[in-house]
């Protein structure tokens, strides 16, 4: 799967295992080294509105995180 960084923004995305129901999540923020790569992505839980950082590279892989609401 291929991921532009610049548009993770708002992007929408489903946890494959949500803990504490934390299932349908939103990119708030990025978090971009001073070489220009993206390091982290903040997600927003719909459920709790708790926010948490995640690897962006971790978006790409299906076992972790689905693109869009399912």
């Amino acid at each position: 799967m291929t991921i532009n960084p610049k548009k993770l923004i708002n992007s929408k995305w489903t946890a494959v295992n949500p803990v504490n129901k934390e299932k349908h999540c939103l990119v708030t923020k990025i978090e971009i080294e001073k070489s220009g790569q993206v390091n982290h992505c903040q997600l927003l839980s719909i459920h709790s509105k708790r926010l948490f950082l995640v690897d962006w590279q971790d978006l790409k892989n299906p076992e972790k995180w689905l693109q869009g609401w399912l």
